[in-house]
């Protein structure tokens, strides 16, 4: 059963994860902008500990076959590449570096009052809306 209570905990997890990256500075625009010009490793040490939080959490979920928090088990399916995964990559960056802004931090900019990025996500909206739109019709 799925009642609004049951969904409670992603609230409460997001909330803390967005005060996180607050505290962090993570969502800084003027944080971001000093990455993209290599001027500060402040975001590459936020982003380079992502990753190995994330490699090890695989690696601790196969290892022991950690299961969900509703007891499923978690499956890892092989991705294949594809040339327009390049472009995708290329084109978020772009949006990252012009607003300031990726689609994780975007609701935590909001709530810290950072009313503008509203736009950046309708754009994120209507650019998601589009891809599905078209992902036939597009390089895979």
């Amino acid at each position: 059963m799925n009642t609004w209570l049951s969904q409670l905990k992603y609230l409460v997890i997001g909330t803390i994860f967005g005060i996180i990256f607050v505290k962090a500075e993570v969502i800084s625009w003027f944080r971001i902008q000093e990455m993209f010009r290599l001027q500060s490793f402040h975001m590459y040490g936020v982003i380079g500990s992502a990753v190995m939080v994330g490699m090890l959490s695989v690696w601790l979920i196969k290892k022991f076959n950690i299961k969900t928090l509703d007891g499923e088990t978690v499956v890892f399916h092989p991705k294949k590449f594809n040339k327009g995964q390049i472009y995708g990559g290329l084109l978020f960056g772009l949006g990252w570096a012009v607003t300031g802004a990726c689609p994780g931090p975007l609701f935590a900019q909001i709530g810290v009052g950072a009313t503008v990025v509203a736009v950046t996500l309708l754009s994120a909206i209507a650019g998601t809306w589009v891809y599905g739109r078209f992902r036939e019709k597009l390089p895979h």
